[in-house]
């Protein structure tokens, strides 16, 4: 080979790689869109709980898997007849026969982009009548994003996703997965909202919103449903002059206070809006560790530009007073499968922010 054809090949493979990294964030935020399919099996009622909880919280459909068999008692004698069905499974997972039968499910899988799969585990299995909805179902979600939660007791969940894995082997399968143990059913909600958080996965607001203005640019943020954020949502719009702080925050004494329910948050994000005491209200643009307690307000979801808007000294901020235009469409108007922008314009490719969908406020991290 000669000394061109070998610079040139050269040059194009540092070309190619300097591509990939200016492209590197496009290439990992694989933010699921579409429809969504959630699809369950509870036997004790804790997946049951965990679904309901998940409902709220997502644009979904929702089906449960049931045995065709009704009344059987799959933990009597130390869950012998469940044992015996993930043992049929076990020994011949390729046959149709070794699957229990369920009752039809009156859904269109190739119809849906994401699927959710919510299921316990029998002993350590995926439990049978999941594993034989997937065992006929599994091949129709070639491509399709598949998230997986997983109920148990204590056992570990490796063996269930391998089952999920095997039984939907072209799957793209979000990371992580939700293990939810017995114990921490009780605290579901905060354990979803983690965990769609980390997959990006798009989420319903119930939640307020209020406009920041600062420095010619404006952001928005979701409020926190608690008195607080309640109390300073009804006192806006607030034009104030916001003093700074350490290099890292702006902040503002209010004429009354608050109702406050402090806690140490540990770190401090980019966005996070405030209650400092009973009535300072508090903007950061830095995210750090800190030892000091705040009632939460808000966060601004886009944090992009906040810190040159907020600028290094004093600065003007407005909380509140612009009626956007995604706050006056009305629900009737949108049910229509677009998605639009904070301003009323139809967005073809959601990326990051809130969007109006079908009638509902959502969040795309």
């Amino acid at each position: 080979m000669d000394l061109k054809k070998l610079m040139k090949r050269f040059f194009v493979a540092i070309v190619s790689l300097m591509l990939l990294g200016c492209n590197g964030d496009e290439v990992l935020a694989n933010t699921p869109s579409g429809r969504t399919l959630v699809v369950y099996y509870s036997f004790t009622g804790n997946v049951r709980a965990i679904v309901n909880s998940l409902g709220g919280k997502i644009e979904a459909d929702v089906v449960e898997i049931e045995p065709a068999e009704e009344g059987l008692d799959y933990a009597a004698n130390n869950y012998a007849i469940g044992s015996s069905l993930i043992a049929a499974i076990r020994n011949n997972p390729n046959d149709a026969d070794s699957y229990p039968a369920i009752k039809d499910v009156a859904a269109d899988v190739e119809s849906y982009d994401n699927i959710i799969v919510a299921t316990p585990l029998w002993w350590s299995q995926m439990a049978a009548p999941m594993q034989t909805f997937l065992f006929h179902n599994g091949a129709k979600m070639k491509d399709k994003n598949i998230a997986l939660i997983v109920s148990s007791a204590s056992s570990p969940i490796a063996a269930t996703v391998a089952d999920a894995k095997r039984l939907i082997p072209e799957g793209n399968f979000l990371e992580p997965n939700l293990w939810i143990k017995s114990s921490q059913v009780g605290n579901a909600s905060a354990l979803i909202d983690q965990w769609l958080n980390q997959i990006q996965f798009p989420t319903i607001m119930n939640n307020d919103t209020l406009s920041v203005r600062a420095g010619g640019y404006t952001f928005t943020a979701i409020l926190e449903d608690n008195a607080a954020a309640q109390a300073f949502n009804e006192m806006c719009p607030l034009t104030v002059n916001m003093s700074e702080l350490n290099g890292n925050e702006k902040y503002y004494y209010l004429d009354q206070s608050l109702p406050t329910q402090p806690s140490n948050p540990g770190t401090i994000n980019a966005g996070d809006i405030m209650l400092y005491g009973s009535s300072c209200i508090v903007v950061f643009y830095k995210t750090f560790s800190t030892s000091y307690s705040y009632t939460k307000i808000g966060h601004i979801t886009d944090v992009t530009n906040l810190a040159k808007a907020l600028g290094t000294g004093s600065v003007s901020v407005t909380f509140g007073g612009d009626d956007t235009a995604i706050s006056n469409i009305k629900a009737d108007e949108v049910k229509d499968g677009n998605y639009y922008s904070i301003d009323g314009r139809v967005v073809s490719d959601p990326k990051h922010g809130i969007f109006i969908h079908n009638g509902k406020k959502i969040l795309i991290k």
